[in-house]
């Protein structure tokens, strides 16, 4: 038997090589290297996630106008919600009331009537102080036809009846409405060269009726012709009409891809809270500037709508009805971006955070020990809170988050309710947690420790 026999190479299933020691100057390189490595990851990632972030702050209000919009135009009962205010709406209604008193006054011949009872008197041999009294009468009897003809008016358009025919109108009518924002002549509204009408010809119809009914047969001669209500006027609607099909086409995943944008820059950034603060501070500026916005384009729609077409105050609530809708989601997420922009800080490392971390650890500890005192100890159930702290904690947030995600249109009243509920949820937590006895206690203080 050969006792010299060569070792066996490292491949062939033989005890391996020792370890090869670097000398200094090899860490050293190696030790550069890594740290070069790092900072080009670190950087490549914090440069990803400025991307990300860049285009989640362009789309957010975007985002915002394009789901409105989708949700006006194809829901129909959003939609009679958006327009049902404007038949009870005071401007609106004495604009359609003068309207209809107007048309109907005029095809009244009072002057007729007159010469009539001129003439009659004459024939019969009436003194001429008598025939030149009942030639006066023009004006005394033009109003009170006016005033009869007003109160008449005023009583269907003010009425309970009218405000249900209006939305039952508005709701057959949506399929119109669509038309109108596609450029298509068809139904209530309408787009005709550069402005947008609503055609009131079914509340003439209902006011001619009963106009006839009451007596006033000259009420059947109002005209087919001009039963119109301008409510915008500009030489930009076909641009218009053009941006609000395109976000109707992307309304439906706009929003998705802004809320999965703002997500892959928190996640990107190695300093995740941060990015987190910073993201919700960025949306909550861009909705301050989309509520500017908004500011800013209804008082260029006010100047562009003639006085003669519509009075201003008319203008305006017409306006704020149809926009109040994205008013009220553009508050609402400023609302929520004010709050995770807090709540990421609260995290932080901050000498406010870290006092307003503390105030609450001792209040809810200190009602903890008097529950205990008193004998209401959570045991095995607050150690299990104690210990599993942050994961539950999470958990509630998550909870919240995904309550508001789930909530049909949330509004700032929804999303105040929603984070009182989860504060409360937290804080009845963190006493149970710290009415679980001496063990529970120990936890609970490791693990206050342990927070930053």
């Amino acid at each position: 038997m050969n006792s010299a026999a060569p070792p066996e190479p490292p491949h062939s299933g033989g005890s391996p090589d020792p370890k090869h020691v670097l000398t200094a100057e090899e860490r050293a390189e190696y030790e550069r290297l890594s740290r070069h490595a790092a900072v080009r990851h670190r950087r490549t990632r914090r440069a990803g996630s400025s991307v990300l972030l860049l285009l989640t702050l362009v789309l957010a209000p975007l985002a915002v106008v394009a789901a409105w919009v989708h949700d006006t135009v194809s829901d129909t009962d959003r939609y009679v919600a958006t327009v049902a205010p404007l038949a009870s709406a005071p401007p609106v209604q004495d604009v359609l009331i003068n309207r209809l008193t107007d048309r109907v006054v005029d095809n009244v011949d009072v002057q007729a009537v007159t010469d009539s009872l001129a003439r009659t008197l004459q024939d019969a041999g009436a003194p001429p102080r008598v025939i030149a009294g009942a030639e006066s009468l023009e004006g005394p009897l033009r109003n009170a036809v006016r005033t009869v003809v007003d109160r008449t008016v005023a009583g269907v358009i003010t009425s309970d009846a009218f405000q249900q025919v209006w939305e039952g109108a508005n709701r057959r009518s949506h399929a119109a409405v669509m038309n109108m924002l596609t450029g298509d002549r068809e139904g209530a509204v309408e787009a005709v060269n550069g402005t947008v009408q609503l055609d009131v010809g079914a509340v003439v119809d209902q006011v001619q009726q009963r106009l006839v009914d009451a007596g006033f047969e000259k009420a059947a001669a109002i005209p087919d012709t001009d039963r119109t209500v301008t409510l915008f006027e500009t030489e930009q609607l076909g641009k218009a009409q053009d941006a609000m099909r395109l976000l109707d086409i992307v309304g439906t995943w706009l929003p998705v891809l802004t809320v999965v944008l703002a997500a892959l820059a928190v996640w990107c950034t190695p300093a995740h809270r941060v990015m987190l603060m910073i993201t919700a501070t960025g949306v909550g500026v861009m909705m301050v500037g989309l509520l500017v916005v908004l500011a800013l384009v209804r008082r260029v729609y006010l100047d562009s709508v003639p006085p003669q077409a519509l009075p201003a105050d008319a203008a305006a609530t017409i306006y704020d009805t149809f926009v109040r809708f994205l008013r009220d989601s553009t508050l609402t997420l400023l609302v929520v971006s004010v709050i995770t922009a807090l709540v990421a800080y609260l995290y932080g490392p901050g000498r406010l955070a870290r006092g307003v971390r503390r105030v609450a650890d001792r209040g809810t500890t200190a009602t903890g020990r008097a529950m205990e005192n008193a004998g209401m100890r959570t045991g095995a159930v607050g150690r299990r809170l104690a210990d599993h702290r942050q994961w539950i904690t999470a958990g509630v947030l998550a909870a919240a988050v995904l309550t508001l995600v789930l909530w049909n249109h949330p509004t700032v009243g929804a999303v105040a309710l929603v984070v009182g509920v989860a504060l409360v949820v937290l804080i009845i937590l963190a006493i149970l947690a710290s009415a679980a006895g001496p063990v529970g206690r120990a936890a609970d203080q490791a693990g206050q420790r342990a927070v930053p």
